[in-house]
């Protein structure tokens, strides 16, 4: 959890953080792990420096799977919609909708952080926010969001995910628990 009030000055270069990493994870999987399958042989299957790859919008490569255990595969999908492929349409104006929605939620919720009283309310709006921004400079830079991460049991396959979208899910989840639970008795004990 984020230490005492205000959370802002920790949240914010938390969010960051969260964001750099994701993008890093993104650029191992595309440069590191899948480009050398999708690569024809006879040619060379050079990893792009990260700086180089963050700022370039970078090849879109096709589908491959590596399986890594029998329940999980790292994978290359392209999602164009919203986290865990929910609303995925085909439609060209899709992604700019996405982004345009995907910074208002972001805006709305560095308004919230900044007035959060709770470390679990500030924890989980700052994974949103973080996981937010990640899944957004896919959107602008490929018009598509990388998803790379395949669990599966008994051939059910739970939609591809990335670190934003783990961020998203979890920080959802605490302001929910904040919401719920940990407010209302916040709110008991200031009343009394």
């Amino acid at each position: 959890m984020l230490l005492g009030p205000p959370y802002a000055r920790v949240a914010f270069p938390l969010a960051g953080l969260l964001l750099v990493l994701d993008q890093i994870s993104k650029w191992w999987i595309t440069e590191i792990m899948i480009k050398p399958l999708v690569t024809p042989a006879n040619e060379a299957a050079t990893a792009m420096p990260f700086l180089n790859w963050l700022f370039s919008a970078g090849d879109r490569f096709p589908f491959a799977q590596i399986e890594v255990l029998p329940f999980f595969n790292l994978v290359m999908v392209w999602n164009r919609g919203v986290s865990f492929g929910l609303f995925s349409q085909g439609h060209d104006y899709g992604p700019a909708i996405l982004t345009i929605v995907s910074l208002l939620i972001m805006t709305a919720f560095a308004v919230w952080l900044v007035r959060a009283k709770s470390a679990w309310l500030a924890t989980g709006l700052t994974l949103v926010i973080g996981g937010a921004a990640g899944n957004v400079i896919d959107r602008v830079r490929f018009g598509a969001v990388i998803d790379f991460l395949d669990v599966h049991v008994a051939g059910f396959h739970w939609p591809a995910f990335n670190v934003a979208d783990s961020c998203i899910s979890i920080g959802i989840a605490l302001i929910l628990i904040d919401g719920l639970f940990l407010e209302p008795k916040r709110n008991k004990g200031v009343s009394q």
